[in-house]
């Protein structure tokens, strides 16, 4: 099965992964995939962006053998802005969609924390475009902060 893990910057979504995917499971993370690309010390993430091009290009063709896979075995995909485009793709795989939302302001919080300010600025484009629109999910925490 494929499941397509959405949500704004440092929401929980890799901690959301780590409590359901088994060890024999498929994960397809941009920061675990950055950082299996670059030496020791490397930052888990504000990586460069020379690594998240080549991170990019992995990611990409990890997708693409995955998805003739998801019959045999289970696939966890973080894509924090799915397009439209990306849905559908994702829906004629029967993805299961979940979305990690402990809300606005504990994320605001986590990225002034943990992230690169300009991830202040992806978050706020995740919430502007889903406000309006019934929520996906509850807000749910990751774990404790």
């Amino acid at each position: 099965m494929l499941f397509v893990v959405t949500g704004p910057p440092a929401a929980g979504k890799t901690t959301w992964i780590d409590a359901h995917a088994k060890p024999d499971d498929v994960v397809i993370d941009l920061d675990r995939i950055t950082r299996a690309l670059t030496g020791p010390g490397a930052p888990n993430w504000n990586q460069h962006p020379l690594h998240l091009r080549v991170a990019h290009r992995a990611r990409y063709a990890a997708m693409d053998e995955a998805l003739q896979l998801v019959d045999q075995l289970d696939v966890y995909l973080i894509h924090t802005m799915p397009s439209g485009k990306a849905l559908a793709k994702y829906k004629r795989y029967k993805a299961r969609i979940v979305v990690v939302d402990p809300g606005e302001a504990i994320v605001m919080e986590r990225i002034a924390s943990m992230r690169s300010p300009h991830m202040e600025r992806v978050a706020a484009r995740w919430y502007n475009a889903r406000r309006g629109r019934p929520r996906e999910a509850m807000p749910q925490a990751s774990r404790a902060w």
